[in-house]
């Protein structure tokens, strides 16, 4: 008697849990894409996604320059047109007496800022950009050398007090870039022009005197007509021009805001007698606009 009610209710119970059975079934999967198969975005800055490298930027600079000065080969001839008009120059060769100068090195921590505007074509950038560098590497050589000679039936008592150097103050540049952009990463080469503020000194000054009884008691002296003389220059705030050229990769951290590491070279022409190059790794921060 009892058996008669469930037995009814049967055909109802299968009916809804062969309903609820799917629904069931959409629920796990549901929960089990949410919590463990949803894959998370990384953010921006270390995607490799699409960015607009195109328009204007202006940033700053820090890095380390090396520095080389050569200086070039006419102070010998220097120390020849000091003493051009004596017997003393026109029997010896002075320039032998100047110590022989090699390549100088000077380091330090240099500052900066630039500017620039990049064009965009596919993935190729071509851009320019100018940039500015406080320097104020330098470096100096000083020679003094005091002799007597016997020269065209003469004694004579003469001197050269050498001087040599040279000071980078400052330097620009203004410069091609070419790059290919992988997503938020561009690599890039410059080639370009360089303008740098020296100041330059190059003398030798002279002295010849005239020997009468040398050697002896009654032994006097008298100096040379246009003697002590100077020859050379020493000047400050020359401009110097040169080449500029070097590479590095640029890094768009955030749409606004790009990072970078850099080589650099720069070599200037003659200055004085001396030439100049100053080799720097850098790294910089740049807004874009």
């Amino acid at each position: 008697m009892r058996a008669a009610p469930f037995a009814a209710l049967a055909p109802a119970i299968v009916a809804a849990c062969a309903l609820a059975l799917p629904q069931a079934a959409q629920g796990a999967d549901y929960l089990r894409g949410t919590q463990i198969e949803q894959p998370v975005e990384p953010p921006p800055m270390f995607s490799g996604g699409a960015f607009d490298w195109s328009g204007f930027y202006a940033g700053g600079f820090a890095g380390r320059s090396e520095t080389e000065f050569e200086p070039g080969p006419g102070l010998p001839d220097l120390a020849r047109s000091a003493f051009r008009n004596t017997v003393l120059g026109q029997t010896v060769d002075m320039g032998q007496f100047v110590v022989e100068q090699g390549s100088r090195r000077d380091s330090a921590t240099q500052f900066g800022g630039f500017v620039g505007y990049n064009y965009l074509f596919g993935d190729a950038v071509l851009g320019f950009e100018a940039d500015y560098t406080r320097s104020g590497q330098r470096y100096s050589f000083s020679d003094f050398i005091a002799r007597r000679t016997d020269a065209g039936g003469q004694t004579l008592d003469w001197s050269m007090d050498t001087r040599l150097g040279s000071r980078v103050h400052d330097y620009a540049t203004a410069r091609l870039r070419m790059g290919f952009a992988y997503g938020r990463f561009m690599p890039f080469a410059t080639v370009g022009a360089a303008f740098g503020r020296f100041d330059a000194v190059s003398t030798i000054n002279a002295d010849v005197r005239i020997v009468l009884n040398p050697g002896t008691i009654a032994e006097t002296s008298s100096q040379a007509a246009g003697y002590p003389l100077r020859v050379g220059v020493a000047r400050k705030n020359i401009w110097g021009f040169g080449m500029a050229f070097g590479g590095g990769v640029d890094w768009a951290l955030t749409d606004n805001l790009i990072l970078r590491a850099e080589y650099q070279h720069v070599a200037f022409g003659e200055v004085e007698g001396t030439t100049t190059s100053v080799n720097t790794a850098r790294v910089a921060a740049a807004l874009k606009f």
